[in-house]
């Protein structure tokens, strides 16, 4: 009949997030901003991180197996919440899975085709900068000399301790971002979904020693927009109802008393970026 309504089906499993550790809250948060009425079973690999100074063939092994146990508790979806793990697994990951397979992937673009002529500081870790995926990306911006690959071993650590502000991350900062002070910067880019945790500081560190625009970016956003298309259009939406009980449970490689007080606190900060 013509005018008969057409049933919608949906589906209420959780998606899977994971991360080398606490990084993928960052992405969590905007996850569950955009997708009011999904939940989420995240998983840190907090026993193994950070991820960015392993070789790649380590991170492939530990996503695939960050992966496995996520479909084993029912996901219907993964998110992929690790740049440096996106750069090395995501391949092998969308044809070993039969799930959709939603990543993490540095700003460069945004913050390249924001306004200015200044410099892109490119935050990640070593291992997602020295990795192929992120190479192709960078090389695919109209300028790739503009923008400058940062390397901050060290960083991962503070926040997996809990670090968020104070002394500890402002040195850490100088260290790393000495070298450009005085140069006009128009975009600093978080390539490392541990490091929105920390953009008041950057922003500050920036506003003190740099010129420009100085504007800051993170992919978790786009990340998030990117799930709502393919859960909408692979017919995997939950229904529009609020969930019942914890949006988002956690599981951790590491120790469940210590990581998830942690976990639930970075949870709380604010989302912190341009967008």
């Amino acid at each position: 009949m013509l005018n008969e309504k057409v049933k919608i089906e949906y589906d209420d499993r959780p998606v899977g997030v994971f991360d080398s550790g606490f990084g993928g809250a960052s992405t969590l948060r905007d996850l569950m901003r955009e997708l009011p009425f999904e939940r989420f079973i995240y998983f840190g690999d907090n026993a193994n991180a950070p991820y960015g100074d392993r070789p790649e063939e380590e991170i492939l092994a530990l996503s695939e197996a960050a992966a496995d146990l996520l479909l084993h508790k029912g996901v219907k979806a993964l998110v992929v919440a690790c740049n440096t793990a996106t750069s090395a697994s995501i391949k092998a990951l969308r044809m070993k899975l039969d799930v959709p397979v939603v990543s993490v992937e540095p700003a460069i673009k945004p913050a390249c085709m924001a306004e200015g002529r200044g410099k892109v500081l490119m935050l990640a870790t070593v291992a997602t900068t020295r990795l192929a995926r992120y190479r192709a990306l960078k090389n695919r911006m109209p300028d790739p000399e503009r923008v400058i690959d940062v390397g901050c071993s060290g960083l991962v650590e503070l926040i997996e301790s809990g670090l968020t502000e104070g002394e500890k991350i402002e040195a850490a900062l100088h260290d790393k971002l000495a070298p450009f002070e005085g140069m006009r910067i128009d975009g600093i880019v978080l390539g490392c979904t541990h490091y929105p945790f920390i953009a008041p500081a950057v922003k500050a560190y920036a506003l003190a020693h740099f010129e420009g625009e100085r504007r800051i970016f993170d992919g978790n956003a786009g990340t998030a927009r990117q799930l709502k298309r393919v859960l909408i259009n692979e017919g995997l939406s939950a229904s529009p109802k609020a969930p019942e009980g914890e949006r988002a449970a956690f599981f951790t490689s590491g120790d469940p008393a210590v990581e998830e007080p942690i976990f639930r606190r970075l949870l709380e900060i604010p989302v912190y970026a341009e967008r």
